[in-house]
């Protein structure tokens, strides 16, 4: 069974050199600087980081928001969407509960999502604890990516050499490549939005409709 415990043992065992551990209380500098880079997976730290790298469908979630009634845009669009608390990264704005149709005019503020539908649907990866946060969930070739990235960040902590970090950047971004290749083959093929979000609300509207780019 793959668990925190677990994971931390393979960077340290596997590609750090170093002891593995009893627990995750183990009184020692290696538990420290992992738990230091680990943070939170309803903050930030390195499973966030993880999450942010691709669609992952395990950590995928679709859920309806309602337009903020608190919030009453000066101008502009005429409805604030604020953003769910566990999310991490948008994979589909649309305005049916089926994803058809793409959101294709919005912008974007700190927090919230500006437009002038009532409802919005979104499909977008998630830290919840029952999602992206639920380390059960994860795919074994995404569990290897976690854990080379997070022995390649505590390397430099754990006073490794310069050459080690770079080699274990190189393992980490191979098998990047190979957990996203997997992860794109699970399920139907779908469209993927196209475009950097707007920043600000002074930005252009940003067209979510392309179908150039597919994801898994």
């Amino acid at each position: 069974m793959t668990d925190q415990l677990a994971i931390y043992n393979e960077a340290l065992i596997e590609h750090l050199g170093e002891r593995e551990l009893a627990s995750l209380t183990e009184n020692r500098e290696p538990r420290r600087v992992l738990d230091a880079l680990w943070g939170s997976t309803t903050g930030a730290g390195h499973v966030k980081f993880c999450l942010e790298q691709g669609n992952w469908k395990f950590a995928q979630r679709v859920t309806r928001l309602d337009y903020s009634t608190s919030i009453t845009p000066t101008f502009g669009f005429r409805r604030a969407f604020e953003k769910p608390v566990d999310f991490i990264k948008i994979s589909m704005l649309c305005t049916d509960e089926w994803l058809n149709s793409p959101l294709l005019q919005y912008t974007e503020e700190t927090g919230f999502w500006y437009t002038d539908y009532d409802q919005i649907f979104i499909s977008y990866v998630s830290n919840d604890p029952s999602y992206g946060g639920d380390i059960s969930l994860w795919p074994e070739s995404f569990v290897r990516y976690v854990t080379a990235s997070l022995a390649a960040r505590a390397s430099t902590r754990l006073k490794q050499s310069g050459t080690v970090k770079e080699a274990l950047d190189n393992i980490a971004a191979r098998l990047l490549v190979e957990a996203k290749s997997k992860d794109a083959l699970q399920g139907p093929t779908k469209f993927f939005p196209q475009g950097a979000w707007v920043q600000s609300r002074g930005g252009a509207i940003v067209d979510r409709g392309s179908k150039a780019n597919l994801y898994g």
